[in-house]
């Protein structure tokens, strides 16, 4: 498959996650604590200012939707109308790790059926947007939030994590359909995480194996595809039906889908026998192991989130910049049809470090720009780097 050059996006978002911490008692918004509420005008011209056409973005949840059907649309109608104005397309990116209070967490049923109705009446106030996010990385929230203990339910058991992700991709699925009812050519771009976990010695080998199956169950569900018998046999044994299974086989929307892989230093893992683990930086690369998520799933890809600290004179940033524009380029001459990169985020995060887990208020320097809005040398040199590639790939 290959994508039409005119098609290719060059990207960044503003970074929106906005889980809750202390068993529901602090809410970790990052576009408060980056200052965007702030300076979002200046964050859009900023953008707008290196090029950037198409921009992830999305507003809270909790900020936007305070109640079934009651929702505070005016920050939102402020910020897309400037976005709009600006001719910056965006990914509206409707639920970043994080719901209202009153929804509670990720274990509750309701959920998807409420969040397709939200997503029906987002996109009945926005009829000009056609690309949706419906929810980020559904693997990396269920895991944080119910195998790993850190945010919002902070559980960290099998099955409260196969029920997050029975509801987090039930709810991507209905919100899709409802959109699609409203707007039959809207595109999704499913940004995940893309994973791979390494055994450092034959024992372990068992437990990475199992890691790097499980890695693609949501979007396997997401997608409709038959689950492998072990990957079956898991969400059977976790509390998931034969009928919520065929659920996802027979809704999936996949023609209607571009396949959003993200990647940073830490997506690959060392394993250990006794199913320890910890980050390895960069060992496969991005270009290895998004071939295999294209080739698992047959769908166009984009590569969706990127960063890397600035390094003492912003050289580390830059490089990573290079590398991943590289790697990019090799997989669409080998015919893999990639149809946009980002670089995430327009500015520097907080806490980004620790995935959050405590608000310590240390600024992650990975950003176009520092948090006093002033350009990095990766902002530079991804403005370069639109400006020499943008008309070539669309001519």
């Amino acid at each position: 498959m290959t994508a039409p050059p005119s098609s290719f996006k060059f990207a960044s978002g503003i970074e929106n996650s906005s889980p809750t911490i202390g068993h529901g008692r602090i809410r970790r918004d990052q576009m408060e604590e980056c200052g965007h509420y702030t300076h979002w005008r200046t964050d859009f011209a900023l953008a707008d200012g290196l090029g950037i056409r198409t921009l992830r973005y999305g507003v809270p949840l909790h900020r936007s939707w305070l109640a079934p059907q009651r929702y505070d649309w005016d920050f939102a109608d402020q910020a897309f109308a400037e976005l709009r104005r600006l001719g910056i397309e965006p990914i509206a990116d409707l639920c970043h790790f994080g719901v209202p209070d009153w929804i509670g967490n990720f274990q509750n049923p309701d959920f998807p059926e409420l969040f397709a109705r939200y997503a029906a009446d987002f996109a009945r106030r926005y009829p000009w947007i056609h690309m949706f996010t419906p929810v980020n990385e559904m693997y990396v929230c269920a895991r944080f939030s119910a195998l790993y203990g850190l945010w919002n339910e902070q559980l960290s058991d099998e099955h409260a994590y196969v029920t997050a992700i029975k509801h987090l991709v039930k709810a991507n699925l209905l919100a899709m359909h409802a959109i699609r009812a409203l707007r039959p050519g809207t595109r999704f771009i499913q940004s995940e995480s893309s994973e791979y976990f390494h055994a450092t010695e034959p024992d372990a080998e068992p437990i990475a194996e199992t890691r790097n199956l499980r890695r693609f169950l949501t979007l396997d569900l997401n997608y409709g595809r038959e689950l492998e018998p072990t990957l079956r046999g898991f969400v059977l044994d976790n509390g998931m039906s034969e009928e919520e299974l065929r659920f996802f086989e027979n809704h999936a929307l996949r023609k209607h889908c571009i396949l959003g892989t993200d990647y940073y230093r830490s997506n690959e893992h060392h394993v250990e026998a006794d199913g320890g683990m910890h980050p390895v930086d960069e060992l496969l690369g991005y270009a290895v192991i998004a071939r295999e998520y294209a080739e698992r799933y047959r769908l166009p890809l984009m590569h969706t989130e990127t960063n890397r600290d600035q390094g003492p004179q912003g050289t580390e940033a830059c490089a990573w910049l290079a590398r991943q524009w590289a790697l990019v380029r090799g997989l669409m001459r080998a015919g893999v049809a990639v149809t946009g990169f980002t670089w995430y985020s327009v500015t520097d995060q907080v806490d980004w470090d620790i995935e959050l887990r405590e608000q310590r208020g240390v600024v992650n320097p990975r950003g176009l720009f520092d948090l006093d809005r002033k350009i990095r040398p990766v902002g530079k040199a991804y403005r370069k780097l639109i400006a020499d590639w943008a008309v070539r790939l669309d001519a």
